[in-house]
């Protein structure tokens, strides 16, 4: 309405991967048709010369206006990488069936694991009966999504680290409401010779990218939580081999001490981001809800802290949408009241995009756009009436002193928030997300 001749560049989902679950893939076409004088996307290297030289003429002839160009991520990427991503592979073969095959094909199972999505937490099963089920078969997890915490802080059947690993050698996987999106690499992580059982109430999520990189032996459609209660009715007097569960337990314990070991490493500047996760999991409350939002701080604390319980882990799931924290800590205050709540907001503050960078640097030997100044939120806190904490490399030695500080201000019903100025990390070194 302005008569702005404004070029709007979109990144979006790779083209092949567009409608299949990939990170952050929507319609944007459709949203900025409606607002824009002239919009495109691109399909291949060639035409964004031509189509950015038309969008930009359009947008500046007769009465001027907004154009929209979306850039696919594969159109910006060496075809090499493009096709590492992507390229479909040989799907092993099977067959649909029902509850009472899965029964006998986990009846057989020497290593089995259940991938655990958010939808094991709806109704109508309580997510405590969930658990007993779970604990009941004794199969090793890996919990995802509103799922962490369902099995409490420490369980012998729930496995936190080397999920690529095992399942390369699990010879039966259960999606129980987990997707075969970018989060399992569209399926590309499944063995070959896994038979795998899905689970899922949406039919489109049941059956994603299962003609490119997996197929199910068994595709349940349904809620999960009751698929799994009625596996473990069928399943009575089983359970899972115990050298299974404890051999990946065994690697997990290892992991997780690797992992305070390079928590305990010194970074070129400020804080160890490692080492402020594993002193906030150790100091929070009982009945905290954790709202995890962000980014690469957020990816790691997925590897370190620990939800006490079910339903105490948030964040911006599969979409992406990072903002979403307050929101979400509000909900979390009307829905549990008597939790560690109003907010106590930790910023890990690395003054830049770092899930982003780690890749591009390497790629195109830039950090353009990329790098951030460290913003004071510790003043924007004060300013709205919550207790603002800034805490630098020559604090680190307060930083559990501050932790119980900003606790006290809770218990006094004041939010508070920890601007905690934190170095480079390369814990997740080789992690994308597209």
């Amino acid at each position: 309405m302005a008569e702005s001749p404004i070029l709007l560049l979109g990144g979006a989902a790779a083209t092949l991967l567009q409608g299949r679950g990939a990170l952050q893939d929507i319609d944007q076409m459709s949203l900025f048709k409606s607002l824009c004088k002239f919009c495109a996307s691109v399909r291949t290297v060639r035409e964004i010369i031509p189509v950015l030289r038309k969008a930009i003429a359009v947008a500046q002839s007769g009465t001027p206006g907004p154009v929209f160009v979306e850039l696919p991520i594969d159109t910006l990427y060496p075809y090499h990488l493009v096709e590492k991503e992507v390229a479909p592979k040989t799907p092993p073969k099977g067959l649909i069936g029902k509850v009472q095959e899965c029964v006998e094909i986990v009846s057989r199972a020497k290593k089995p694991l259940i991938l655990l999505g958010s939808q094991v937490t709806l109704p109508p099963v309580p997510a405590d009966k969930t658990r007993e089920v779970l604990e009941t078969l004794g199969i090793p997890c890996f919990l995802g999504g509103m799922a962490r915490g369902m099995l409490g802080r420490e369980s012998p059947i729930h496995i936190r680290q080397n999920r690529k690993e095992a399942l390369k050698e699990a010879d039966v996987v259960i999606l129980a409401g987990t997707v075969c999106d970018f989060r399992l690499g569209y399926g590309r992580v499944l063995s070959r010779h896994s038979k795998i059982i899905a689970a899922n109430r949406d039919h489109s999520q049941l059956l994603k990218n299962s003609d490119m990189f997996w197929k199910p032996c068994v595709a349940v459609q349904g809620d999960a939580a009751s698929f799994l209660l009625q596996l473990s009715e069928g399943l009575k007097g089983y359970r899972c081999p115990l050298d299974w569960p404890q051999n990946l337990k065994e690697r997990d314990i290892l992991k997780e001490k690797s992992n305070r070991e390079r928590a305990a490493e010194k970074t070129e500047r400020h804080l160890n981001p490692l080492k402020v996760l594993h002193l906030a999991d150790e100091l929070i409350a009982e009945d905290s809800i954790i709202v995890a939002d962000g980014g690469d701080f957020v990816g790691s604390a997925a590897y370190i802290m620990k939800p006490r319980g079910p339903l105490r882990w948030l964040d911006p799931g599969a979409f992406g949408t990072l903002g979403v924290g307050g929101g979400f800590a509000l909900g979390a205050k009307l829905c549990r009241p008597e939790s560690e709540t109003p907010v106590i907001s930790l910023v890990g503050n690395d003054a830049c995009w770092s899930q982003i960078s780690r890749e591009q640097v390497p790629l195109l030997g830039s950090n353009v756009a990329c790098g951030l100044a460290f913003t004071d939120y510790h003043i924007v806190a004060d300013g709205y009436g919550g207790k603002g904490y800034l805490v630098s490399s020559s604090e680190e030695h307060k930083l559990d002193e501050i932790i119980k500080s900003a606790q006290r201000d809770n218990r006094e019903g004041r939010a508070a928030l920890i601007n905690v100025l934190i170095g480079k990390s390369t814990f997740r070194e080789g992690s994308i997300s597209v």
